[in-house]
């Protein structure tokens, strides 16, 4: 058990560690924006960031097909401020319907998937889904 308590800190250290190595990343951002990307949960792991610029993209684009949800980025803007790995306008990720956040307001305009690195697969995994549509 003080092993599993181990782990759970060094990951939740690590978290926070990732979220902090880039000083300023939030200077340029609409205050309001900024809170809510540093807030925002995982709507199946509340306890969890959703991560926050550097793992996001603009996805305004979204469609249902063969009872999946997809998300298409469309997400134009330069990386390197960001601090992001590229992601091509026009890549579709699949949005599981437990990655659908739909409870927390959305300030940026836009539709956004946060995604995971790359894994050992060469996949990235989403961790949220925070739609920018207006109904």
């Amino acid at each position: 058990m003080k092993k599993l308590l181990a782990i759970a800190i060094l990951l939740t250290l690590n978290s926070v560690q990732a979220r902090e190595q880039y000083p300023g990343q939030w200077a340029q951002v609409d205050p309001v924006v900024s809170e809510w990307y540093r807030e925002l949960k995982q709507p199946d792991n509340p306890q969890m960031s959703c991560c926050g610029q550097s793992d996001s993209y603009y996805a305004d684009r979204v469609y249902y097909k063969d009872g999946k949800n997809i998300a298409v980025i469309t997400d134009t803007r330069d990386d390197a401020p960001l601090q992001r790995p590229h992601v091509s306008p026009g890549t579709e990720f699949v949005i599981p319907d437990h990655k659908m956040k739909w409870d927390d307001g959305n300030p940026t305009g836009h539709s956004v998937i946060f995604l995971s690195n790359v894994g050992a697969d060469g996949n990235r995994d989403v961790y949220c889904f925070v739609d920018g549509r207006v109904f």
